[in-house]
């Protein structure tokens, strides 16, 4: 069975507090995007995992082979590889592994007629990692905690272009926390997103932002530059390095590709 794996972008992220465990707890809506990884899983001898378009290690750390063997431990799950076909950036802040791991939960849940409620891949998801559980519905949803606590939100920007910049550049996630202050909100995101969509540049801000522009100039470079030409709002991305724009058009944005892989609307 074949499943399309999507990306998603953050509009507004806030860490407001590290937390005794280590982790921190967040503030950002998560919006799916047209970026897809490919997953498929096939009868084997034994399980496997392939990963085409990457130099991804397929060892025990990989989120596709975590998901199989959560699973694997709850139910008698036969022996399967799973074959990887990756176009979405890693360290990009995308979420391409945490949609990957999730895609393979959804995969075994189907084909093995598993009938694990939504409510449960939600859990089980979030053993894996914090953007996992948005998977699982892909739909626009606010999101607290360390990332899981999801609340679905009316929020749909299908009448815009959104187009997103990749430099080469990669930011881990322990290198983007490490730079960051961790302070409470003075926005509520959910007031902030049902704002005209033109205010957004004014009040809605991913903390990643203030220390990672200063030590990598090129990822703000990129979104002044769409700001340049036109676009309504721009950020950066999760932890980064990936930078979109909203636009209501795309005519003229060919220039944005000097800065790096550029997806637009066409190949989104």
């Amino acid at each position: 069975m074949l499943k399309f794996a999507n990306a998603k972008i953050n509009i507004g992220l806030h860490i407001t507090e590290k937390r005794s465990d280590g982790y921190h707890n967040l503030e950002t809506v998560f919006y799916p995007v047209k970026i897809y990884d490919a997953v498929e899983i096939t009868p084997s001898q034994e399980v496997a995992l392939q990963i085409w378009n990457s130099d991804l290690i397929a060892d025990d750390n990989n989120l596709c082979l975590r998901a199989y063997r959560l699973l694997s431990s709850i139910y008698d799950l036969p022996p399967v590889t799973i074959h990887l076909l990756k176009n979405i950036p890693i360290g990009a802040g995308l979420g391409g592994g945490s949609s990957d791991a999730t895609a393979v939960l959804l995969l075994l849940n189907e084909q093995f007629s598993l009938n694990i409620s939504t409510e449960e891949l939600k859990q089980l998801a979030a053993k894996l990692g914090a953007d996992c559980p948005f998977f699982v519905e892909n739909k626009a949803m606010y999101a607290v905690g360390i990332g899981t606590d999801l609340e679905e939100i009316a929020l749909d920007l299908s009448s815009y272009q959104i187009v997103l910049v990749k430099p080469d550049i990669h930011i881990s996630t322990a290198e983007a926390y490490s730079q960051v202050l961790p302070k409470p909100s003075e926005l509520d995101l959910r007031q902030a997103i049902n704002l005209p969509i033109q205010e957004w540049k004014y009040t809605i801000k991913n903390d990643f932002e203030f220390s990672l522009f200063e030590k990598y100039p090129l990822i703000g470079d990129i979104k002044n530059k769409m700001y340049e030409l036109g676009a309504i709002y721009a950020s950066m991305s999760g932890s980064g390095s990936s930078v979109y724009g909203i636009f209501d058009t795309t005519d003229g944005l060919e220039d944005l590709k000097h800065y790096g892989q550029l997806f637009l609307p066409t190949n989104l």
